[in-house]
């Protein structure tokens, strides 16, 4: 599970293209909070501490703690909307997530044990076929991977979803057939 990253945001007093294109002038990405019955928070990021944030190639699978104005909320990031010219980051959307938040995502793919491989040791290749699985997972038990043991895989070999031990209270979106992983 991943760990629960602290981020600082001001509140914006605005909504609209006026404020939000201020809010990006002065070095923010203007963004909102929105969720779990309460009143939706404007809020503007620091747009250099977003960017390394938005980097992580687990951006959309952590957990956040937002400070604004004196107030934590517990979030995911859900959107990030970038400008299709320049590729910046120009708005950002966060869910607040509680212990009961059930979330849709797609966890990545780590493969293991490749040296234990008979068929990757006689020059076999590794076809990945879904390097993200699509999960039902709860958003205070997002796992950092799904991890897929290639330990005893020979040649002709397929790994499907029923052969794969998925962390706990982890459930495929794919319910009606054993999907492929990998060849």
């Amino acid at each position: 599970m991943s760990e629960t990253i602290k981020l600082a945001a001001e509140p914006r007093e605005r909504a609209g293209k006026g404020a939000a294109r201020s809010a990006r002038r002065s070095g923010f990405v203007p963004g909102v909070i929105y969720g779990d019955g309460k009143e939706p928070v404007l809020i503007n990021v620091e747009r250099i501490m977003f960017n390394r944030l938005l980097r992580d190639p687990h951006f959309q699978t952590h957990l956040y703690d937002v400070e604004v104005g004196g107030a934590s909320h517990h979030v995911m990031a859900r959107d990030v909307q970038l400008d299709p010219v320049m590729d910046v980051p120009i708005h950002v959307d966060f869910m607040r997530v509680t212990d009961r938040t059930e979330v849709t995502l797609e966890v990545p793919v780590r493969f293991d044990n490749e040296h234990a491989s008979p068929g990757l040791k006689r020059g076999g290749v590794l076809n990945i076929v879904r390097h993200e699985i699509e999960a039902n997972v709860p958003a205070n038990a997002i796992p950092d991977f799904i991890e897929v043991d290639l330990a005893g895989t020979d040649l002709g070999d397929s790994i499907h979803i029923s052969a794969v031990t998925l962390p706990k209270n982890v459930k495929p979106t794919i319910t009606d057939r054993d999907f492929t992983i990998a060849t």
